[in-house]
């Protein structure tokens, strides 16, 4: 049965009950070298420290619960910072000295946020790549409407800078089955779609078994045309997305079978899409996204055998593709990955190409490069800071990267060189 869904209203909500359907894999070109267990690490992966200091980029400011940091590509020099209770401030890049943010926006009064339910709230926000001459910028939040349901909508900025309150208007809602696993890094691409990372709806063990089910939105990564409406969608579908015209798939998906991206970011460089994606049990890891692929969740983490969930699982299948690297949880490591950027900024010339990352739990961070010609990488090395939990990393329109934490108020920092 081929899903068609000739009502706005079931296009907009996407259910995660299964529909009867039997989907084979999608066969992928991706070829790569072995998946590296950073713990393990082969003798000529260089992990030796890098001569860098972490500093706060604004020591005055406070924002609690900083989870989304990033320019808006218009030239203004603002640097937007998202509160996951709902709020956007916007502050002068270069005003290293700010105490007090401007409010952009306040939509905590339609953002469901609660502390045991931390993985709710607001989760995404991106702007157009020509917020200059239109003001649209796209937000990912739970909303408060409904339980356990996730919006991604479209706002408008006014004449004043700010965004519009009564701009609103949603493109997609999504029924998550659970409070976790919300997904919720909205980013676009060089190609000028949007892309959107989905978790698999939470739980343990992806009971609905959505990272390989392509007719379920959950565990993937979708990509849409903002710019343009379809079949009574508020936007249309690339023509070339990897799953138009297949029956029992939604054509919105352009990679599936992840478990919960936390934070994926397009290196300003050369275009390629990295993503880290959180494990269960055992693993984390980092991968680069291709068009049509399947990360192998809940059938693998990480480069591993899933057998939990009514045992499933699948030893090395071609169909599935591996992570670049991957660490196991221990205490040397962490347990929750935090996704970061590749850096393209001017203040630290050694981090140019190098993917900077962390984990949540263990608040280490370290610098990954990656040798596009070989597939290879060929350094993870650690970078020494106090080891808070690393909440989110975000990118300045001149490819600084920074990070945040949610400690000790809400902080963010930046890389320096060692002094």
């Amino acid at each position: 049965m081929k899903l068609s869904f000739r009502s706005q209203t079931l296009r907009r909500i996407a259910l995660v009950g299964s529909l009867a359907a039997s989907l084979g894999s999608i066969s992928t070109a991706w070829a790569q070298s072995p998946t590296i267990d950073l713990s393990k690490p082969p003798a000529e992966l260089v992990t030796t420290p890098m001569p860098l200091q972490v500093v706060e980029a604004y020591p005055n400011l406070r924002i609690e619960r900083p989870i989304v940091i990033t320019g808006a590509g218009d030239g203004s020099g603002r640097l937007f910072i998202a509160s996951q209770y709902g709020q956007i401030y916007s502050i002068d890049q270069k005003d290293t000295d700010v105490e007090e943010p401007k409010l952009f926006i306040d939509l905590s009064d339609r953002v469901m946020y609660k502390d045991r339910e931390n993985e709710e709230g607001f989760l995404g926000l991106t702007f157009h790549p020509k917020f200059k001459e239109n003001g649209q910028f796209f937000v990912y939040y739970t909303t408060n409407d409904r339980p356990h349901v996730s919006v991604l909508s479209r706002f408008t900025a006014t004449g004043d800078g700010k965004g519009d309150t009564g701009s609103e208007v949603e493109l997609l809602t999504i029924q998550q089955p659970f409070w976790n696993h919300n997904g919720g890094t909205i980013e676009f691409g060089p190609d000028g779609y949007l892309y959107v990372a989905l978790g698999d709806g939470g739980k343990g063990n992806d009971p609905l078994n959505s990272g390989q089910d392509l007719s379920k939105l959950l565990g993937s990564i979708l990509r849409i045309d903002v710019d343009n409406t379809s079949e009574g969608r508020a936007y249309a579908i690339p023509k070339d997305n990897p799953f138009v015209g297949r029956d029992n798939a939604w054509p919105e998906i352009y990679a599936y079978g992840v478990r919960n991206i936390w934070r994926m970011a397009f290196d300003p460089k050369t275009n390629d899409l990295w993503a880290a994606d959180v494990g269960q049990n055992e693993w984390e890891e980092v991968n680069l996204i291709t068009k049509g692929g399947n990360y192998g969740w809940s059938m693998r983490e990480g480069a591993h055998k899933f057998t939990l969930g009514g045992g499933k699982g699948a030893d090395y299948n071609p169909d599935m593709i591996d992570p670049l690297v991957e660490y196991p949880h221990t205490d040397d490591w962490g347990k929750s990955i935090t996704g970061g950027a590749v850096y393209r900024g001017k203040a630290v010339p050694m981090l140019d190409g190098y993917y900077l990352y962390g984990d949540y739990v263990s608040g280490r961070l370290w610098a990954l490069k990656y040798d596009r010609d070989s597939k290879k990488v060929v350094e993870n090395r650690p970078i020494a800071w106090n080891q808070l939990p690393v909440f989110t990393f975000g990118q300045t329109d001149d490819g600084e990267v920074l990070f945040s934490t949610m400690m000790a108020g809400g902080r963010i920092y930046r890389f320096a060189p060692a002094q």
